[in-house]
């Protein structure tokens, strides 16, 4: 497995709203991840600086970048252009991490 670690950001007062639309996400959208091999994959929420911490595990880097060019992903992150900052095509803007330490 691969970790993967990213942050992304919500715009202030955002919050709640962010919240239910993951609550739960599209039934579409669960399947697709999984078929394309992510597995535990969690998003955490500061609610003071509005940061979105995501982790996920993921089988295989070429997967990963698949899930971009599907139709559901794009019409996913367009849902989500209103409550936090995107780029051009619709994604979220956000920063990749780096693993600097990991206790198995």
């Amino acid at each position: 497995m691969i970790r993967k670690a990213f942050v992304m950001s919500l715009y202030p007062g955002r919050e709640a709203e962010y919240k239910l639309r993951h609550s739960p996400i599209w039934p579409e959208l669960e399947e697709l991840l999984k078929s394309h091999g992510v597995h535990n994959y969690s998003i955490f929420l500061d609610l003071q600086s509005h940061c979105l911490f995501a982790y996920a595990e993921i089988e295989e880097q070429a997967q990963w970048d698949a899930l971009a060019q599907t139709e559901c992903c794009r019409r996913w992150w367009r849902s989500l252009e209103d409550i936090m900052p995107s780029r051009e095509d619709g994604s979220p803007v956000s920063t990749p991490l780096q693993e600097v330490f990991h206790l198995d």
